[in-house]
């Protein structure tokens, strides 16, 4: 009798199957297909820049050959005062980016659920993934998020519930009431992620109450970044806070010198400029506004700008003038926006805020553009 040959060893190291079904996070372009440099409204960045406090703290930065504080101490403290929170329960992170992944990593793991809605930042399935455990969609509300449809795609195996407010890429918002009763419904052993990255844009009487929520329940993590606001997405700083034990394990798994010298440094001079925060966000507020106005009165064109709470409005194609021949459009007028075929939403942009005449470009790009495919 013949033995059976053993298998072949593979000739060289071997992925596991939960990594290798990872779709790479696609960022914002910021050059047409030519390669040539448009004038960037994909990446939902401040148009105002950075505030001049925050440059002027790079500048002070000096010996670089050191290694930043690991525990972002004085930056914790800031954010602590500002928000009225024990900065023991805060952790840093290289963005709110990396505060998302360890936190799938820390609660979920192979045979493990993590949910989130449909049309939610595509960093959640990437996070799933990446620990193993099965990415799950409930079915969205107009684009936005539908509380019941997320509590019925719970199962046993749901660890963690990712939520954006206001979401990414569509701008959609659920008030404190909804956001209460979500969690009032979860399991006490499901980590709720609430992803706050444009919480700042929010008006302060709009507030979903999840920075309260966070402080006390055990089983909810709130993120926020300095990316979007305070205009400071390059040196790559986030920030959440939850329970003393959640941050614990957050803090377990983090990079250990997460956040540069630079990144604390400009950081702590950006939490202690305020008035550019308000001035950042009343500009948002009056600029999506006049730019929703102008969208709006091309919906006899098809084009419908949905309601945004963020820094950006995603605006649904149903006319002739198709969401991909805009996106082209607005390129060869100097300007990238998002099309977005890879999140499921082929007829739409997302178009970041920017300055006024940028914003009046733009409205008028589209206004030629939806009349002409007539």
């Amino acid at each position: 009798m013949t033995d059976t040959p053993a298998p072949a060893a593979p000739l060289r190291p071997q992925p596991k199957d939960w990594i290798k079904a990872i779709h790479a996070y696609v960022p914002g372009k910021s050059t047409g297909l030519d390669g040539k440099p448009l004038t960037k409204l994909s990446a939902n960045e401040n148009p105002l820049g950075t505030s001049e406090k925050a440059r002027a703290a790079r500048a002070g930065v000096v010996n670089t050959a050191l290694y930043p504080d690991p525990d972002s101490k004085d930056l914790r403290a800031a954010l602590g005062a500002l928000h009225g929170i024990d900065p023991a329960r805060i952790v840093m992170g290289t963005g709110s980016d990396e505060l998302l992944h360890i936190a799938a990593q820390a609660y979920a793991g192979v045979g493990d659920e993590v949910l989130f809605v449909r049309y939610g930042f595509s960093v959640y399935p990437i996070a799933a993934r990446r620990c193993g455990a099965t990415p799950v969609e409930a079915a969205d509300l107009d684009y936005g998020t539908n509380v019941d449809a997320l509590l019925a795609a719970v199962t046993e195996r749901t660890r963690v519930v990712f939520l954006a407010n206001p979401n990414n890429p569509t701008g959609s918002y659920i008030g404190k009431a909804e956001l209460a009763r979500l969690h009032a419904a979860l399991r006490p052993d499901i980590l709720l992620v609430l992803d706050q990255a444009y919480a700042e844009y929010v008006a302060p009487e709009d507030d979903d109450g999840a920075l309260a929520l966070s402080q006390s329940a055990p089983n909810v993590l709130v993120t926020r970044t300095f990316s979007k606001i305070y205009g400071l997405a390059g040196e790559r700083i986030g920030w959440g806070t939850g329970d003393e034990a959640v941050v614990d394990m957050l803090n377990r798994i983090r990079g250990p010198f997460n956040v540069s010298l630079t990144g604390q440094a400009m950081g702590l001079a950006a939490v202690h400029d305020q008035d550019f925060v308000r001035a950042s966000a009343a500009h948002n507020r009056a600029e999506r506004a006049r730019f929703v106005a102008a969208i709006d009165a091309l919906g006899n064109h098809g084009l419908r700008p949905l309601p945004s709470q963020a820094n950006f409005v995603l605006i649904e194609f149903s006319g002739k003038l198709t969401a991909q021949a805009a996106y082209e459009g607005l390129m060869d007028v100097g300007y990238i926006t998002r099309w977005l075929p890879g999140q499921g939403l082929p007829q739409c942009l997302r178009i970041t805020i920017g300055t006024a005449t940028q914003m009046n470009e733009i409205a008028a790009a589209l206004r030629a553009m939806a009349q002409a495919a007539q």
